[in-house]
């Protein structure tokens, strides 16, 4: 028996789910969690053989959650359910180990055979979306730029960004630029778009 928890904040979606997965002869659903800063602890507990985990999640999101779990319980599985194809998060996961990775309006079915091979050690990623990600290319922004899009993006004045990252106002405006510059972006707002479009935020 392949011992599965599943992580989705919407009740119906879960349930549902779960309801599906319970039609399997080989699959049990042994825990579910509604929000992200829950899975590892659930995990702890009940060590299942797989995560199916919501990429959107209240307290943590997937992705952050899923790097704790295979950093804690190698030997637990992760598959990544997400509503948007976003080759930027395929990255991100594929870094933090997760075996699967598919889109929310798949088959009903494809999330049982997902899990049947991620837990015999395959691979379930949705085709399209490494294709997308080969095309999109590598992250062409610094760690620095990085940070400093994300502060901008909450609001921060690039005073406030400065104070934050400990850097000199002139430093902050640099990264910024060259972020811009990077992502052939019209302005500020345009590169949070773009950055976030591609999973790089």
């Amino acid at each position: 028996m392949i011992k599965v928890l599943l992580a989705e904040d919407m009740n119906l979606v879960r349930g549902a789910l779960v309801a599906m997965l319970s039609l399997e002869d080989d699959i049990e659903v042994i825990a579910e969690v509604s929000r992200g800063d829950e899975i590892l602890a659930a995990a702890q507990r009940s060590t299942p053989d797989v995560a199916v985990l919501d990429i959107e999640l209240p307290g943590l999101d997937g992705l952050s959650a899923a790097e704790q779990l295979t950093g804690t319980l190698p030997g637990c599985r992760v598959i990544m359910l997400t509503a948007l194809g976003n080759p930027g998060n395929l990255r991100r996961a594929l870094e933090a180990s997760v075996r699967g990775f598919l889109i929310k309006d798949a088959p009903v079915g494809e999330l049982a055979v997902a899990i049947r091979k991620v837990y015999g050690g395959g691979w379930a990623i949705t085709p399209e979306l490494v294709a997308a990600a080969l095309e999109r290319g590598e992250n062409p922004l610094t760690e620095r730029e990085i940070s400093v899009l994300r502060e901008v993006a909450t609001g921060s004045s690039l005073e406030e960004v400065a104070a934050k990252l400990i850097l000199s106002h002139g430093t902050v405006r640099n990264y910024l630029s060259n972020g811009i510059g990077k992502l052939g972006a019209r302005n500020r707002i345009d590169a949070i778009r773009i950055a976030r479009d591609a999973g790089w935020l």
